[in-house]
């Protein structure tokens, strides 16, 4: 029987066979995205009130937060809608619109990782030309290229996924990526799967290159350097190596649990194993830098410090 194409207005998701528990994660989830707000929003906004934080080292980290409010606003509201309904699914638009909003926030989490990177070769291997090579125009531009390139990658693979006739509608996940949606169709693929293995080049595998080879530099220069050196090097590398370690092994999971036969695997695994990289840097990078970061730290302390006089004082 030969397939039908089919131009889907819904796509429906595979939520398994919740029944009552259905409202459990809901509470669940709905505690886990206020958390992630709450935190990443503290530290962005510790570091862009305060003028002693407006280096670029910190900069990087608000930014770094910013893009898991985004990566995070991307999936959980649409969660929490379809952990309501009978018949957990999404529109065909939404499902591309949120292909593009997951896989660009997955890139500018490598991009901006890159970029921190750099900022960290910068401040240890040439730290009397720091403050002359990380302008304010420089570090503006680092990100401005940090978001486009994600961007322009991204917005090809969309285009060429919506062009792809569907002949099924129903997704194996509980949210839509790409990979998903260019199963359901039934027409050659092998140009969305050379691009798709294009784009994990020139994001994770070149990003990648790019990292390990600053900190190679930064290796050779504290093996020379003085024990203070090294350990101001230690204090400011070790949450940046923290969070692309995290991110690494979290994007590791989720294209394994593609290549290799997603189907056979438990339900329940599939599930935590796809939302690794959605849910975990968003909700740990804050408490990386919030307490690895002495100035973020003290600066986080004075916030709630003062808030809660406030509080005590109105109570008054």
């Amino acid at each position: 029987m030969e397939n039908t194409t089919i131009s889907p207005l819904m796509l429906t998701l595979n939520f398994g066979e919740l029944t009552l528990e259905k409202y459990l994660y809901f509470v669940i989830v709905i505690i886990g995205y206020a958390l992630i707000v709450v935190f990443n929003g503290a530290v962005i906004v510790t570091v862009w009130q305060h003028k002693s934080l407006q280096e670029p080292m910190y900069i990087f980290i608000s930014v770094l937060c910013m893009n898991g409010l985004y990566g995070s606003s991307a999936f959980f509201p649409s969660l929490l809608i379809n952990l309501l309904q009978k018949n957990p699914s999404i529109s065909y638009r939404a499902c591309l619109t949120q292909v593009f909003c997951i896989y660009t926030y997955g890139s500018f989490e490598m991009t901006i990782l890159a970029s921190m990177s750099y900022d960290r070769y910068v401040s240890i291997c040439n730290p009397l030309r720091y403050n002359t090579i990380m302008t304010s125009s420089t570090v503006c531009q680092i990100l401005f290229r940090a978001w486009l390139y994600p961007v322009t990658l991204i917005g090809v693979l969309v285009i060429l996924t919506a062009r792809l006739p569907l002949c099924h509608t129903h997704i194996l996940k509980i949210y839509c990526d790409n990979w998903s949606v260019v199963s359901l169709s039934c027409t050659d693929t092998t140009v969305n799967n050379i691009y798709g293995l294009f784009i994990t080049a020139a994001l994770l595998g070149l990003m990648s290159l790019m990292i390990f080879y600053s900190y190679l530099k930064i290796i050779r220069v504290c093996m020379k350097s003085s024990k203070n050196i090294k350990e101001k090097a230690l204090q400011t590398c070790t949450p940046h190596l923290i969070t692309i370690t995290n991110f690494l092994i979290d994007t590791l999971f989720e294209i394994l649990l593609h290549r290799f036969a997603p189907t056979k695997l438990p339900y329940e695994l599939r599930v935590i194993m796809s939302l690794q990289f959605l849910v975990v840097p968003p909700m740990v990078n804050p408490f990386i830098y919030g307490l690895k970061m002495k100035e973020i730290k003290s600066k986080l302390r004075e916030f709630f410090s003062v808030k809660q006089r406030k509080n005590e004082t109105q109570s008054l």
